[in-house]
Protein backbone atom coordinates (compact mmCIF):
# COMPACT_ATOMS: atom_id res chain seq x y z
CA UNK A 1 0.00 0.00 0.00
CA UNK A 2 0.83 3.71 -0.53
CA UNK A 3 0.29 6.64 1.75
CA UNK A 4 1.57 10.18 1.07
CA UNK A 5 1.92 12.84 3.89
CA UNK A 6 4.05 15.69 4.20
CA UNK A 7 6.91 17.45 5.95
CA UNK A 8 9.13 20.13 5.49
CA UNK A 9 12.66 20.56 5.73
CA UNK A 10 15.66 23.67 5.97
CA UNK A 11 18.13 25.62 3.79
CA UNK A 12 19.30 28.24 6.29
CA UNK A 13 16.92 30.22 7.59
CA UNK A 14 13.84 29.49 4.59
CA UNK A 15 11.95 26.26 4.76
CA UNK A 16 10.64 24.22 1.79
CA UNK A 17 7.89 21.79 1.22
CA UNK A 18 8.79 17.87 1.34
CA UNK A 19 6.14 15.19 0.60
CA UNK A 20 6.81 11.96 2.26
CA UNK A 21 6.07 9.07 0.03
CA UNK A 22 5.34 5.76 2.23
CA UNK A 23 4.82 2.51 -0.39
CA UNK A 24 4.73 -0.72 1.79
CA UNK A 25 4.94 -4.32 0.02
CA UNK A 26 5.01 -8.10 1.00
CA UNK A 27 8.63 -8.63 1.08
CA UNK A 28 11.46 -9.60 3.00
CA UNK A 29 11.69 -6.89 5.84
CA UNK A 30 13.93 -4.11 4.66
CA UNK A 31 13.68 -0.36 5.25
CA UNK A 32 14.68 1.81 2.89
CA UNK A 33 14.94 6.16 2.74
CA UNK A 34 15.67 7.81 -0.58
CA UNK A 35 15.65 11.05 -1.33
CA UNK A 36 19.20 12.61 -0.40
CA UNK A 37 18.82 11.66 3.22
CA UNK A 38 21.70 12.38 5.63
CA UNK A 39 22.87 10.36 8.84
CA UNK A 40 20.10 11.78 11.44
CA UNK A 41 17.33 10.95 8.70
CA UNK A 42 18.48 7.77 7.57
CA UNK A 43 18.85 6.98 11.90
CA UNK A 44 15.12 7.62 11.73
CA UNK A 45 14.50 3.66 11.00
CA UNK A 46 15.82 2.80 14.71
CA UNK A 47 13.87 5.49 16.33
CA UNK A 48 10.37 5.27 14.87
CA UNK A 49 10.24 1.27 15.08
CA UNK A 50 10.80 1.86 19.02
CA UNK A 51 8.27 4.50 19.09
CA UNK A 52 5.67 2.81 17.31
CA UNK A 53 6.56 -0.24 19.08
CA UNK A 54 6.37 1.57 22.62
CA UNK A 55 3.11 3.33 21.59
CA UNK A 56 1.10 -0.04 21.06
CA UNK A 57 1.02 -0.28 16.47
CA UNK A 58 2.63 -2.89 14.89
CA UNK A 59 5.50 -2.14 13.10
CA UNK A 60 5.04 -3.46 9.66
CA UNK A 61 8.02 -6.79 9.10
CA UNK A 62 7.88 -6.22 5.32
CA UNK A 63 9.76 -4.24 2.60
CA UNK A 64 9.13 -0.25 3.65
CA UNK A 65 10.25 1.98 1.07
CA UNK A 66 9.83 5.90 2.01
CA UNK A 67 10.66 8.39 -1.03
CA UNK A 68 11.38 12.35 0.49
CA UNK A 69 10.60 14.84 -2.78
CA UNK A 70 12.10 16.67 -4.05
CA UNK A 71 14.62 14.33 -4.19
CA UNK A 72 17.30 16.54 -5.35
CA UNK A 73 17.40 18.55 -2.60
CA UNK A 74 19.65 17.33 1.02
CA UNK A 75 17.46 16.14 3.51
CA UNK A 76 18.75 17.05 6.96
CA UNK A 77 17.99 16.51 11.03
CA UNK A 78 15.34 14.24 13.14
CA UNK A 79 12.39 16.70 12.18
CA UNK A 80 10.92 14.04 9.33
CA UNK A 81 10.83 11.48 11.99
CA UNK A 82 6.84 12.40 12.76
CA UNK A 83 5.92 12.24 9.16
CA UNK A 84 7.39 9.19 8.56
CA UNK A 85 5.79 7.24 10.60
CA UNK A 86 2.65 8.50 10.26
CA UNK A 87 3.26 7.82 6.21
CA UNK A 88 4.10 4.27 7.60
CA UNK A 89 1.29 3.53 9.93
CA UNK A 90 -1.36 4.97 7.35
CA UNK A 91 0.44 2.50 4.75
CA UNK A 92 0.35 -0.24 6.89
CA UNK A 93 -3.79 0.65 7.96
CA UNK A 94 -2.74 0.68 11.45
CA UNK A 95 -4.22 4.20 11.39
CA UNK A 96 -8.52 3.68 10.25
CA UNK A 97 -10.36 6.25 8.26
CA UNK A 98 -7.52 8.95 9.20
CA UNK A 99 -7.30 11.63 6.15
CA UNK A 100 -2.82 11.95 6.20
CA UNK A 101 -3.84 14.39 2.98
CA UNK A 102 -3.08 17.83 3.45
CA UNK A 103 -1.25 17.81 6.55
CA UNK A 104 1.94 18.65 7.69
CA UNK A 105 3.81 16.83 10.28
CA UNK A 106 6.81 17.72 11.74
CA UNK A 107 9.18 16.87 15.23
CA UNK A 108 11.52 14.02 16.22
CA UNK A 109 10.33 10.86 18.31
CA UNK A 110 12.02 10.03 21.52
CA UNK A 111 12.02 6.03 21.81
CA UNK A 112 9.40 5.97 24.17
CA UNK A 113 6.78 7.40 21.67
CA UNK A 114 7.45 11.16 22.89
CA UNK A 115 7.64 13.90 20.11
CA UNK A 116 10.46 16.33 20.65
CA UNK A 117 11.46 19.79 19.56
CA UNK A 118 13.47 19.98 16.74
CA UNK A 119 14.96 23.48 15.28
CA UNK A 120 13.91 25.89 12.75
CA UNK A 121 9.68 24.83 13.43
CA UNK A 122 9.00 28.77 12.43
CA UNK A 123 10.73 28.47 9.06
CA UNK A 124 9.46 25.28 8.18
CA UNK A 125 5.76 26.18 9.55
CA UNK A 126 5.90 29.13 6.86
CA UNK A 127 6.99 27.23 3.74
CA UNK A 128 4.23 24.16 4.83
CA UNK A 129 1.96 27.74 5.07
CA UNK A 130 2.83 29.04 1.38
CA UNK A 131 2.56 25.66 0.05
CA UNK A 132 -1.03 25.39 0.88
CA UNK A 133 -1.01 23.10 3.76
CA UNK A 134 -3.96 23.40 6.11
CA UNK A 135 -2.94 21.58 9.21
CA UNK A 136 0.51 21.55 10.56
CA UNK A 137 1.07 19.33 13.91
CA UNK A 138 4.64 20.02 15.43
CA UNK A 139 6.09 18.97 18.83
CA UNK A 140 4.01 20.88 22.22
CA UNK A 141 7.48 22.70 23.01
CA UNK A 142 7.35 24.49 19.26
CA UNK A 143 3.96 24.89 19.28
CA UNK A 144 3.59 28.64 20.38
CA UNK A 145 6.78 29.50 17.95
CA UNK A 146 5.04 27.75 15.29
CA UNK A 147 1.54 29.71 16.34
CA UNK A 148 3.34 32.53 14.80
CA UNK A 149 2.96 31.01 11.21
CA UNK A 150 -1.11 31.39 11.81
CA UNK A 151 -0.56 35.59 12.83
CA UNK A 152 0.10 36.11 9.26
CA UNK A 153 -1.93 34.06 7.52
CA UNK A 154 -4.11 36.39 5.41
CA UNK A 155 -6.79 33.52 4.99
CA UNK A 156 -7.07 32.07 8.46
CA UNK A 157 -6.97 29.03 7.48
CA UNK A 158 -3.96 27.32 8.74
CA UNK A 159 -4.32 25.17 11.86
CA UNK A 160 -1.22 24.54 13.98
CA UNK A 161 -1.86 21.10 16.70
CA UNK A 162 0.84 20.68 19.45
CA UNK A 163 1.45 17.06 20.18
CA UNK A 164 3.25 15.56 22.93
CA UNK A 165 3.43 11.77 21.64
CA UNK A 166 2.01 9.49 19.26
CA UNK A 167 -0.93 7.98 20.96
CA UNK A 168 -2.59 11.27 21.19
CA UNK A 169 -2.34 12.17 17.85
CA UNK A 170 -3.21 8.60 16.26
CA UNK A 171 -6.72 9.41 18.24
CA UNK A 172 -6.90 13.00 16.76
CA UNK A 173 -6.24 11.62 13.36
CA UNK A 174 -8.88 8.44 13.78
CA UNK A 175 -11.02 11.01 15.30
CA UNK A 176 -11.06 9.77 18.62
CA UNK A 177 -10.49 12.30 20.52
CA UNK A 178 -9.23 15.88 19.43
CA UNK A 179 -6.34 18.09 19.86
CA UNK A 180 -6.51 21.60 20.99
CA UNK A 181 -5.46 24.13 18.15
CA UNK A 182 -2.61 26.48 19.45
CA UNK A 183 -3.05 29.88 18.41
CA UNK A 184 -0.81 33.00 18.50
CA UNK A 185 -1.30 35.16 21.33
CA UNK A 186 -1.21 39.00 20.08
CA UNK A 187 -1.60 40.19 23.13
CA UNK A 188 1.70 38.88 24.40
CA UNK A 189 3.16 40.35 21.68
CA UNK A 190 1.74 43.63 21.95
CA UNK A 191 2.17 44.08 25.76
CA UNK A 192 5.79 42.42 26.00
CA UNK A 193 7.60 44.06 22.89
CA UNK A 194 10.31 46.92 23.81
CA UNK A 195 10.23 46.22 28.07
CA UNK A 196 13.83 46.65 29.16
CA UNK A 197 15.14 46.35 32.59
CA UNK A 198 17.81 49.09 32.26
CA UNK A 199 17.72 52.60 31.04
CA UNK A 200 19.40 56.00 29.83
CA UNK A 201 18.48 57.89 32.95
CA UNK A 202 20.92 55.16 34.93
CA UNK A 203 23.72 57.78 32.98
CA UNK A 204 25.64 60.16 34.82
CA UNK A 205 26.24 62.98 32.20
CA UNK A 206 28.21 61.72 28.89
CA UNK A 207 25.33 64.26 27.29
CA UNK A 208 27.65 64.09 23.72
CA UNK A 209 27.78 60.36 23.95
CA UNK A 210 23.86 59.83 24.23
CA UNK A 211 23.00 62.56 21.60
CA UNK A 212 25.51 60.73 19.08
CA UNK A 213 23.64 57.55 20.30
CA UNK A 214 20.29 59.48 19.72
CA UNK A 215 21.36 59.77 16.16
CA UNK A 216 22.87 56.74 15.73
CA UNK A 217 19.55 54.96 16.73
CA UNK A 218 17.48 57.83 14.37
CA UNK A 219 19.84 56.36 11.37
CA UNK A 220 20.63 53.13 11.91
CA UNK A 221 24.37 54.17 12.07
CA UNK A 222 27.52 52.49 13.39
CA UNK A 223 29.42 53.30 16.80
CA UNK A 224 32.91 52.92 17.99
CA UNK A 225 33.26 54.56 21.64
CA UNK A 226 36.82 55.35 22.40
CA UNK A 227 37.73 56.18 26.18
CA UNK A 228 39.50 55.62 29.21
CA UNK A 229 38.06 52.46 31.55
CA UNK A 230 35.29 52.75 33.51
CA UNK A 231 33.73 55.84 31.74
CA UNK A 232 30.76 54.13 31.09
CA UNK A 233 31.08 53.04 27.23
CA UNK A 234 29.68 49.35 27.86
CA UNK A 235 26.51 50.85 29.81
CA UNK A 236 25.62 53.61 27.14
CA UNK A 237 26.27 50.62 24.31
CA UNK A 238 24.39 48.30 26.58
CA UNK A 239 21.10 50.87 26.68
CA UNK A 240 20.94 52.09 22.70
CA UNK A 241 18.16 49.31 22.30
CA UNK A 242 16.21 50.97 24.62
CA UNK A 243 15.60 53.84 22.41
CA UNK A 244 16.00 52.25 19.35
CA UNK A 245 11.29 51.75 17.86
CA UNK A 246 10.36 48.11 19.31
CA UNK A 247 9.87 45.01 16.56
CA UNK A 248 7.34 45.31 14.02
CA UNK A 249 5.44 42.11 13.08
CA UNK A 250 7.37 41.09 10.27
CA UNK A 251 10.99 42.31 11.54
CA UNK A 252 9.81 39.97 14.68
CA UNK A 253 8.75 36.94 12.54
CA UNK A 254 12.64 37.42 10.32
CA UNK A 255 14.27 37.72 13.70
CA UNK A 256 12.78 34.35 15.20
CA UNK A 257 13.19 32.41 12.19
CA UNK A 258 17.05 33.16 12.29
CA UNK A 259 16.86 32.25 16.64
CA UNK A 260 14.86 29.40 15.81
CA UNK A 261 16.91 27.75 13.19
CA UNK A 262 20.23 28.39 15.69
CA UNK A 263 18.46 26.51 18.61
CA UNK A 264 18.47 29.51 20.80
CA UNK A 265 15.00 30.21 20.61
CA UNK A 266 13.55 29.45 24.31
CA UNK A 267 11.03 26.86 24.94
CA UNK A 268 7.53 28.33 24.65
CA UNK A 269 8.19 31.50 23.19
CA UNK A 270 6.46 32.22 20.06
CA UNK A 271 8.27 35.55 18.81
CA UNK A 272 10.80 37.31 20.22
CA UNK A 273 9.65 40.77 21.27
CA UNK A 274 12.50 42.54 21.63
CA UNK A 275 15.34 43.38 19.51
CA UNK A 276 18.30 41.18 19.56
CA UNK A 277 21.58 42.14 21.90
CA UNK A 278 24.50 40.24 20.84
CA UNK A 279 27.71 40.51 22.86
CA UNK A 280 30.23 38.20 22.15
CA UNK A 281 33.77 37.18 24.12
CA UNK A 282 36.89 38.87 22.33
CA UNK A 283 38.22 35.40 21.86
CA UNK A 284 35.45 34.16 19.78
CA UNK A 285 36.51 32.57 16.20
CA UNK A 286 35.67 33.82 12.92
CA UNK A 287 33.22 31.07 12.12
CA UNK A 288 31.48 31.63 15.49
CA UNK A 289 30.76 35.68 14.25
CA UNK A 290 30.27 34.81 10.53
CA UNK A 291 28.29 31.75 10.57
CA UNK A 292 29.45 28.25 9.07
CA UNK A 293 30.01 24.65 10.18
CA UNK A 294 29.50 21.59 7.88
CA UNK A 295 25.82 22.31 7.94
CA UNK A 296 26.07 25.86 8.05
CA UNK A 297 24.85 27.78 10.86
CA UNK A 298 23.91 31.32 11.69
CA UNK A 299 26.52 33.21 13.63
CA UNK A 300 26.80 36.48 16.16
CA UNK A 301 25.98 38.62 13.00
CA UNK A 302 22.96 37.20 11.83
CA UNK A 303 21.89 36.70 15.68
CA UNK A 304 21.71 40.48 15.98
CA UNK A 305 19.74 40.50 13.06
CA UNK A 306 17.56 43.57 13.46
CA UNK A 307 19.38 44.61 16.45
CA UNK A 308 22.59 45.11 17.75
CA UNK A 309 26.00 43.52 17.72
CA UNK A 310 28.22 45.25 20.51
CA UNK A 311 31.67 43.91 20.41
CA UNK A 312 33.46 45.07 23.21
CA UNK A 313 37.36 45.91 23.63
CA UNK A 314 37.42 45.77 19.88
CA UNK A 315 40.80 45.45 19.81
CA UNK A 316 41.53 42.46 21.51
CA UNK A 317 39.41 40.39 19.02
CA UNK A 318 41.56 39.30 16.27
CA UNK A 319 41.89 40.76 13.06
CA UNK A 320 40.63 37.65 11.09
CA UNK A 321 37.40 38.26 12.97
CA UNK A 322 37.14 42.12 12.54
CA UNK A 323 37.58 41.83 9.26
CA UNK A 324 35.18 39.81 8.83
CA UNK A 325 32.88 42.27 9.22
CA UNK A 326 33.19 44.54 6.28
CA UNK A 327 30.92 42.70 3.59
CA UNK A 328 28.49 41.76 6.12
CA UNK A 329 28.01 45.71 7.16
CA UNK A 330 27.71 46.70 3.50
CA UNK A 331 25.73 43.88 1.88
CA UNK A 332 23.43 43.43 5.26
CA UNK A 333 23.60 39.28 4.59
CA UNK A 334 26.62 37.29 4.77
CA UNK A 335 26.61 33.91 1.99
CA UNK A 336 28.60 30.75 3.68
CA UNK A 337 29.56 28.25 0.99
CA UNK A 338 30.53 25.10 2.55
CA UNK A 339 31.08 21.25 0.11
CA UNK A 340 26.88 20.74 1.15
CA UNK A 341 25.60 23.78 -0.15
CA UNK A 342 25.36 27.96 -0.18
CA UNK A 343 23.28 28.88 2.80
CA UNK A 344 22.62 33.35 2.47
CA UNK A 345 21.96 34.63 5.85
CA UNK A 346 20.52 38.18 6.28
CA UNK A 347 22.09 40.27 8.75
CA UNK A 348 21.31 43.31 9.21
CA UNK A 349 22.60 45.16 12.38
CA UNK A 350 24.03 48.54 14.12
CA UNK A 351 27.63 47.99 14.95
CA UNK A 352 28.57 49.47 18.41
CA UNK A 353 32.15 48.68 18.93
CA UNK A 354 33.77 49.90 22.42
CA UNK A 355 37.95 50.03 23.06
CA UNK A 356 40.75 51.85 24.67
CA UNK A 357 42.73 53.92 23.32
CA UNK A 358 46.27 51.96 24.31
CA UNK A 359 46.33 48.51 25.97
CA UNK A 360 46.61 50.06 29.34
CA UNK A 361 43.67 52.55 28.55
CA UNK A 362 44.88 56.01 29.64
CA UNK A 363 46.54 57.36 26.32
CA UNK A 364 45.68 61.35 26.27
CA UNK A 365 44.02 60.87 29.67
CA UNK A 366 44.37 64.19 31.70
CA UNK A 367 46.08 62.57 34.40
CA UNK A 368 48.99 61.59 32.34
CA UNK A 369 48.80 57.84 33.73
CA UNK A 370 49.50 55.80 30.12
CA UNK A 371 52.63 53.52 30.39
CA UNK A 372 52.51 52.94 26.76
CA UNK A 373 55.25 53.65 24.59
CA UNK A 374 54.58 55.05 21.15
CA UNK A 375 54.84 52.23 19.31
CA UNK A 376 52.99 50.05 21.46
CA UNK A 377 50.18 52.70 21.28
CA UNK A 378 50.05 52.53 17.32
CA UNK A 379 50.53 48.69 17.46
CA UNK A 380 47.29 48.55 19.57
CA UNK A 381 45.42 51.04 17.37
CA UNK A 382 46.50 49.03 14.09
CA UNK A 383 44.46 46.32 15.27
CA UNK A 384 41.24 48.21 13.69
CA UNK A 385 42.09 48.25 10.04
CA UNK A 386 41.46 51.12 8.03
CA UNK A 387 38.57 49.59 5.76
CA UNK A 388 36.62 48.60 8.66
CA UNK A 389 36.95 52.21 10.17
CA UNK A 390 35.74 53.48 7.25
CA UNK A 391 32.33 51.57 7.64
CA UNK A 392 32.08 53.22 10.90
CA UNK A 393 29.70 56.33 10.50
CA UNK A 394 30.22 57.71 13.97
CA UNK A 395 33.38 57.79 16.32
CA UNK A 396 32.83 59.04 20.01
CA UNK A 397 35.28 59.90 22.52
CA UNK A 398 33.89 58.74 26.28
CA UNK A 399 35.57 60.66 28.96
CA UNK A 400 36.24 60.21 32.05
CA UNK A 401 33.95 61.96 34.51
CA UNK A 402 34.22 64.78 36.79
CA UNK A 403 33.58 64.25 39.94
CA UNK A 404 30.66 66.62 39.76
CA UNK A 405 29.15 64.95 36.95
CA UNK A 406 28.88 61.89 39.19
CA UNK A 407 27.50 63.03 42.15
CA UNK A 408 25.21 65.45 40.76
CA UNK A 409 21.52 64.65 41.77
CA UNK A 410 19.74 66.09 38.54
CA UNK A 411 17.77 63.15 36.77
CA UNK A 412 18.77 62.55 33.62
CA UNK A 413 16.85 62.08 30.26
CA UNK A 414 14.86 59.08 30.48
CA UNK A 415 15.12 56.25 27.41
CA UNK A 416 11.26 56.43 26.51
CA UNK A 417 11.46 60.41 25.71
CA UNK A 418 14.89 59.88 23.34
CA UNK A 419 13.12 57.24 21.63
CA UNK A 420 10.36 59.22 20.98
CA UNK A 421 12.57 61.43 18.99
CA UNK A 422 14.15 58.75 17.02
CA UNK A 423 10.83 57.23 16.45
CA UNK A 424 10.14 60.90 15.19
CA UNK A 425 13.09 61.23 13.21
CA UNK A 426 12.29 57.72 11.19
CA UNK A 427 9.13 58.83 10.50
CA UNK A 428 10.22 61.55 8.97
CA UNK A 429 12.62 59.86 6.66
CA UNK A 430 9.97 57.41 5.78
CA UNK A 431 7.94 59.45 4.96
CA UNK A 432 9.92 60.96 2.18
CA UNK A 433 11.11 57.67 0.46
CA UNK A 434 7.85 56.38 0.65
CA UNK A 435 6.29 59.56 -1.63
CA UNK A 436 9.06 58.48 -3.96
CA UNK A 437 8.55 54.82 -3.88
CA UNK A 438 12.10 54.41 -2.46
CA UNK A 439 12.50 50.86 -0.72
CA UNK A 440 14.65 52.66 2.18
CA UNK A 441 13.68 51.91 6.17
CA UNK A 442 16.67 53.80 7.54
CA UNK A 443 19.03 56.54 6.33
CA UNK A 444 22.15 54.30 6.45
CA UNK A 445 20.81 51.98 3.77
CA UNK A 446 20.99 54.78 1.17
CA UNK A 447 22.58 54.21 -1.88
CA UNK A 448 24.53 56.15 -3.89
CA UNK A 449 22.17 57.37 -5.93
CA UNK A 450 19.62 57.67 -3.45
CA UNK A 451 22.25 60.11 -1.24
CA UNK A 452 22.51 62.74 -4.50
CA UNK A 453 18.96 62.87 -4.72
CA UNK A 454 18.05 62.91 -1.05
CA UNK A 455 21.47 64.09 0.62
CA UNK A 456 21.19 67.86 -1.03
CA UNK A 457 23.13 70.47 0.84
CA UNK A 458 22.81 74.34 0.97
CA UNK A 459 25.83 76.32 -0.22
CA UNK A 460 27.35 77.05 3.22
CA UNK A 461 26.99 73.51 3.67
CA UNK A 462 28.17 72.54 0.58
CA UNK A 463 31.58 74.76 1.20
CA UNK A 464 32.40 73.50 4.64
CA UNK A 465 31.84 69.80 3.38
CA UNK A 466 34.12 70.55 0.63
CA UNK A 467 36.96 71.81 3.18
CA UNK A 468 36.62 68.70 5.02
CA UNK A 469 37.30 66.51 2.34
CA UNK A 470 40.38 67.92 1.64
CA UNK A 471 41.91 68.39 5.22
CA UNK A 472 40.56 65.12 6.35
CA UNK A 473 41.45 62.96 3.68
CA UNK A 474 38.10 61.23 3.33
CA UNK A 475 37.84 58.44 1.16
CA UNK A 476 34.66 58.24 -1.04
CA UNK A 477 32.97 55.57 1.47
CA UNK A 478 34.09 58.23 4.23
CA UNK A 479 32.55 61.41 2.58
CA UNK A 480 28.97 59.20 2.02
CA UNK A 481 28.82 58.07 5.38
CA UNK A 482 28.95 62.15 6.73
CA UNK A 483 25.87 62.57 4.36
CA UNK A 484 24.40 59.70 5.58
CA UNK A 485 24.81 60.96 9.43
CA UNK A 486 24.16 64.60 8.62
CA UNK A 487 20.82 63.35 6.59
CA UNK A 488 20.04 61.39 10.09
CA UNK A 489 20.79 65.15 12.03
CA UNK A 490 18.76 67.13 9.30
CA UNK A 491 15.74 64.27 9.92
CA UNK A 492 15.71 64.92 13.98
CA UNK A 493 15.23 68.76 12.98
CA UNK A 494 12.63 67.80 10.69
CA UNK A 495 14.46 69.94 8.17
CA UNK A 496 14.46 68.20 4.38
CA UNK A 497 17.83 70.58 3.37
CA UNK A 498 20.80 69.46 5.07
CA UNK A 499 22.05 72.89 6.76
CA UNK A 500 25.59 73.79 8.01
CA UNK A 501 24.68 72.94 11.49
CA UNK A 502 23.71 69.67 10.51
CA UNK A 503 27.26 68.82 8.21
CA UNK A 504 29.45 70.61 11.02
CA UNK A 505 28.10 67.83 13.80
CA UNK A 506 28.20 64.99 10.95
CA UNK A 507 32.01 65.85 10.66
CA UNK A 508 32.46 66.21 14.53
CA UNK A 509 31.25 62.88 14.99
CA UNK A 510 33.88 61.51 12.39
CA UNK A 511 36.78 63.24 13.76
CA UNK A 512 38.95 60.73 16.21
CA UNK A 513 40.37 58.48 13.44
CA UNK A 514 42.71 61.94 12.71
CA UNK A 515 43.33 61.53 16.22
CA UNK A 516 44.32 58.44 16.74
CA UNK A 517 44.85 56.61 13.73
CA UNK A 518 46.64 59.16 11.75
Amino acid sequence: MLAKTYSAGLEGVSGFPVTVECSITPRLENFNIVGLPDAAVREAQKRIKSAAENSGFMFPDTEITVNLAPADRKKQGSAYDLALLVGILAAGGQLQNADISGKCFIGELSLSGQIQPVRGVLCMCIAARDAGIKEIFVPMANAAEASAATASDGDGQITVYGVSDIKSLADHLTGESALKPTAFDHGMFSCQNGVYDVDFSDVKGQEQAKRALEIAAAGGHNVILIGPPGTGKSMLAKRLLTILPPLDFEEAIETTKIHSVAGTLQEGVSLLTCRPFRSPHHTLSPVALAGGGSVPAPGEISLAHNGVLFLDELAEFSKSATEILRQPLEDRSITITRASGRVTFPCSFMLVCAMNPCRCGYYGHPSGRCTCKPRDIKAYLSKISGPLLDRIDIQIEVPSLSYKELSDRTPSEASADIRKRVEAARSFSRKRYAADGEPVFLNAQLNSRQLRRYCALSPDAETLMSRAFDSMGLSARGYDRILRVARTIADLAYSDKIEVSHIAEAIQLRSLDRKYWS
